[in-house]
């Protein structure tokens, strides 16, 4: 994670020089899934706008597609069928681009600064848009990927039904 962290930083400074020089892999590099390009305040309000609709948390997965743990944790969750499971059933998901083409530094601001954690990292939206959580990826961790049963936590901590005192009346 502080590896990201220092990559991150070293990215920003030196360019496209770096691509070169990191771990990520080929597959990595060709992977997309952030958008420098696009305008992250409306796609977020679209994305509530969806959330609300369809009475689901927001999951923004914030990085780069210069980041091959971005990359990793998202081929993690979207192929085991559990967690991409819970996460189509609980959560409407966005990737928050951070790099030298837009760091997006309003977005990045309005959220307390994420990147403090390194990259991913991801912010926890409840339906409205309202800001709940932030949760930093390194603990999420295991070898070169992420531990199936954090990430579950981590998941089901975080849905309506996690945040809905209703769930606790009887406890």
């Amino acid at each position: 994670m502080v590896r990201n962290i220092l990559l991150a930083g070293a990215f920003l400074m030196s360019g496209s020089g770096l691509m070169s020089q990191t771990s990520v892999s080929k597959p990595a590099l060709e992977t997309k899934l952030y958008n420098p390009s696009e305008n992250a305040e409306q796609a977020i309000a679209g994305v509530v706008k969806k959330a609300h609709s369809e009475k689901k948390n927001v999951l923004i997965m914030a990085g780069g597609n210069w980041c091959s743990w971005c990359v990793e944790f998202n081929r993690f969750i979207t192929s085991d069928p559990t967690i991409d499971s819970l996460v189509k059933s609980d959560f409407i998901v966005y990737h928050l681009n951070y790099s030298k083409e837009n760091i997006n530094k309003e977005t990045f601001t309005k959220y307390a600064f994420p990147q403090r954690f390194g990259f991913p990292v991801f912010i926890i939206l409840d339906e409205n848009g309202n800001y709940l959580h932030t949760q930093n990826s390194g603990y999420l961790e295991e070898g070169k990927s992420y531990n199936k049963e954090k990430v579950l936590d981590f998941l089901a901590s975080w849905n309506k039904k996690a945040l809905d005192p209703a769930s606790y009346i009887n406890q």
